[in-house]
């Protein structure tokens, strides 16, 4: 794999000698935090980026340095999407394929946590809803524009160590609804995505992979309560022998996005969930800071959660 990279590194760092100059990069959740960094480092290093948000008025002004940095042939076009309504996938969905340019990578960002209980327009539990079934949608009504060598990254969490997904009752039908519970099924399910994606695609070079970005204030802990705070806080001081929680800077979360996006081994990142710009260890320990439960990366639940997905959504791929 190319260069030594931690969990320090920052994307210009990840970045810096990469040319990515004729590339077209598809980022979801380009109106805020590591959204609009990632547009902004891959657009600096020439890369044609389409930046997805639900909100345009609001990304063209966040990604409007994006804009201005962008070098050797580099630049940003935004597109409308609403992960929240299948009606806005699937418009946004038909809208790239019916442009017909071909995409190397997909970068899925966007999402929401730790939400009050909701549904989204089309009545699934918010958190699952958008995080994973939005993005399963979208990504494959667009698979086909994926070039041979391409690749998908679904942002996933460390939070995924919160819950598996619930098959039986993904929203929160039967189930006391808990907002990190519903939070780490979600990213549960994008890291279990990540794997059968991959599996149906690596045949033709495709790959993909799940990353952690790390913990960082930005507008995703927008409906963090100082309650809901403590929890997460309680939970990483619970063990003593772990090292203090660190909060990493916007641009040391989007690292390992573009480092598994452009700079990791295919081969070595396919199916795989990254942390800190490297592949995770498969990690039981309860207490441990880092590391992928097994649950996350096993293929038979991936296949599970593809055909109920397929059976909620209404569509097949």
């Amino acid at each position: 794999m190319a260069g030594s990279f931690g969990a320090e590194s920052t994307t210009d760092e990840v970045l810096k000698g990469v040319d990515l100059s004729g590339k077209r990069i598809l980022v979801t959740g380009a109106s805020a935090g590591l959204g609009v960094e990632t547009v902004r480092v891959l657009a600096a290093h020439g890369a044609q980026v389409v930046g997805a948000a639900r909100d345009l008025e609001k990304a063209r002004g966040a990604t409007a340095a994006a804009s201005d940095g962008a070098a050797n042939g580099g630049g940003l076009e935004l597109v409308q999407l609403d992960l929240a309504s299948l009606d806005s996938v699937r418009a946004c969905a038909d809208s790239l394929n019916a442009d017909g340019r071909a995409l190397d990578v997909i970068i899925a960002n966007a999402g929401v946590m730790a939400c009050p209980k909701g549904t989204t327009a089309d009545g699934f539990e918010t958190q699952f809803g958008t995080n994973h079934l939005g993005h399963f949608v979208l990504i494959n009504r667009i698979a086909a524009l994926l070039k041979p060598g391409g690749r998908l990254v679904n942002l996933a969490s460390a939070g995924h160590r919160f819950a598996d997904v619930d098959l039986e009752d993904p929203n929160f039908e039967h189930t006391a609804y808990t907002e990190f519970g519903a939070y780490g099924r979600s990213k549960t399910a994008n890291v279990l995505f990540a794997v059968g994606f991959d599996a149906r695609h690596k045949h033709r070079g495709v790959r993909a992979a799940a990353v952690h970005p790390g913990v960082i204030l930005t507008e995703l802990g927008r409906h963090m309560t100082p309650a809901l705070m403590e929890q997460i806080m309680g939970s990483a001081s619970a063990n003593s022998d772990q090292p203090a929680m660190v909060f990493k800077s916007v641009p040391q979360g989007a690292a390992t996005s573009v480092w598994t996006a452009v700079v990791a081994d295919a081969a070595a990142v396919g199916g795989r969930y990254c942390e800190d710009c490297h592949v995770a260890e498969t990690v039981e320990d309860p207490t441990a800071r880092g590391g992928v439960r097994a649950y996350a990366l096993d293929p038979a639940r991936a296949e599970a959660l593809w055909a109920k997905s397929e059976a909620m959504v209404g569509e097949r791929f």
